[in-house]
């Protein structure tokens, strides 16, 4: 392996885990810290509409993250499908990595901002319930996607260091 293209490969393995960790931080730690606010702050301040705002500005910095993510996917696998380097599992993950991911970040964020700023009636809807359901079930497969897209790149880097021959 080119010592460039490995340094790309060491940059790319941390991006997808960064990405992986941002995305299960955002839905399994700030997420039930915003919508129950009340047990930190000792009274309920906000309304769960407030808090939904608060969220979703969170998910549209994560979106701006996921944008950069899936152009350094795309190159990436891009170049080794280009190489030769294919396996189906890969190719699975990353047009899966790919396609929610601008889901999630051009469909989903802007739909439910568009729908909050509607107004507070519009986020009981069945509309909003059903968007926001929709967009929590993208944002599962994409974080499978890119566990399964970090998992197989680790493989194939460790085989290649395996095959390298020690210093």
């Amino acid at each position: 392996m080119k010592q460039n293209f490995r340094n790309f490969t060491i940059g790319y393995i941390i991006l997808l885990g960064s990405l992986l960790g941002a995305g299960l931080y955002a839905g399994m730690v700030v997420a039930p810290t915003i919508f129950h606010s009340e047990i930190y702050l000792g009274k309920e301040i906000l309304s769960q509409y407030q808090e939904g705002i608060i969220m979703s500005v969170n998910f549209y910095k994560l979106g701006i993250f996921v944008d950069f993510s899936i152009l350094a996917i795309f190159i990436y696998e891009g170049y080794k499908y280009k190489m030769g380097e294919r396996d189906n599992i890969t190719l699975v993950a990353t047009f899966l990595t790919i396609s929610t991911g601008l889901l999630f970040a051009h469909y989903y964020i802007p739909d439910i901002v568009m729908m909050q700023h509607a107004g507070e009636s519009m986020t009981q809807s069945q509309e909003f319930i059903n968007t926001h359901k929709g967009s929590e079930i993208n944002f599962k497969i994409f974080a499978v996607a890119i566990f399964i897209l970090l998992i197989r790149n680790l493989q194939k880097a460790l085989k290649n260091v395996q095959k390298t021959p020690s210093l």
